[in-house]
């Protein structure tokens, strides 16, 4: 996929505009952590925070619009911060608690079964209300097929993996009934990982 020069500078614009909001709004979240200071040194430190800071701003502020962007060149349809759907039936609730019993005591997850598996109870029973977060990425093909997508910049621990398979299994629910559906967590490089790619490319 090649872009155009509109688009590349899109791109630029979206990175400068949101590195030069970074600077101007920064404040750390806390200045109190005597130990931090004493073991690592408060320049150390304050980079480090600074660091972890633009990792969770590049997710919302840069690799969403950008993503946004660059599927609207090849899917009908795309647009960050979708969503999904804010109702939930009661059987879908319950297959869902079913699909995460089962991944907790060692099944190996299948998609495709568990999309079909939460199709055939998408409206069946009392339909409840659902706080869900939004879709990061939504992107609908020229057939009809929908892809939502999850971006990360930081690698979840065990427990927060668990969370977000449960929030895909319910946006499944939430607009699965006559549609083909895809949904993918991608794992994003952060701002530490760039750094590092770098050096290492420099060869120091």
């Amino acid at each position: 996929m090649v872009l155009t020069k509109e688009q590349i500078k899109k791109v630029e614009i979206t990175v400068r505009e949101s590195l030069r909001n970074k600077f101007l709004t920064y404040k750390p979240e806390t200045g109190n952590m005597p130990f931090h200071y004493r073991l690592l040194g408060r320049d150390r430190m304050a980079l480090f925070s600074f660091i972890h800071s633009l990792n969770t701003t590049f997710g919302t502020s840069i690799f969403e619009p950008v993503a946004e962007s660059l599927a609207s060149l090849r899917f009908s349809a795309a647009q960050k911060q979708f969503v999904v759907g804010d109702t939930i039936s009661e059987q879908a609730q319950i297959e869902i608690q079913h699909i995460m019993n089962e991944l907790t005591i060692g099944r190996n997850p299948n998609k495709m079964e568990e999309i079909e598996r939460i199709r055939k109870v998408a409206t069946s029973g009392r339909i409840n209300k659902l706080k869900t977060v939004k879709v990061d990425l939504f992107v609908k093909s020229n057939d009809g097929s929908i892809h939502l997508f999850d971006l990360k910049t930081a690698k979840p621990n065990i427990s927060n993996f668990k969370d977000f398979k449960r929030t895909l299994l319910e946006w499944v629910q939430s607009i699965c009934q006559n549609i083909q559906i895809q949904i993918f967590i991608l794992m994003l490089p952060s701002l530490t990982t760039l750094m590092n790619l770098n050096l290492m490319r420099d060869g120091h």
